[in-house]
């Protein structure tokens, strides 16, 4: 908390946070997915909305200055799944390991599982 105000860093209430874009904007593949799996584990009971905020808010400040919001949620999410014993920390460096030997894009992994003979239908 803040010494003078009692505010936490992210507690914006009543300051200037500058224009709002208000323009409307189709979101990315990535964004409507970490939506996607934030409503099924929520919904599966791996975490709650207070869960997610709390999350969120002990990140700390760097995170909010320097992430998207979309990377804020999967970083929140991940926290409570590994929290909550989803899997470990181990296991999703494992994980990531694999999906990052694939190649850099969805195009590159399936043209590799081509050229391997593998089918992935």
């Amino acid at each position: 908390m803040s010494d003078t105000t009692g505010k936490r860093w992210h507690d914006m209430g009543g300051q200037s946070a500058g224009p709002i874009c208000a323009d409307q904007h189709d979101f990315a593949l990535w964004e409507k997915r970490v939506d996607a799996l934030m409503v099924l584990c929520s919904g599966a009971g791996f975490f709650t909305v207070d869960g997610l905020r709390r999350a969120l808010e002990d990140m700390g400040e760097d995170a909010f200055n320097t992430m998207s919001y979309y990377e804020r949620w999967i970083a929140a999410i991940n926290q409570n799944l590994v929290e909550t014993g989803a899997y470990t920390l181990a296991e999703l460096g494992q994980r990531m390991d694999e999906i990052a030997a694939r190649g850099p894009t969805y195009a590159a992994a399936q043209k590799e599982a081509g050229a391997d003979g593998a089918s992935h239908g």
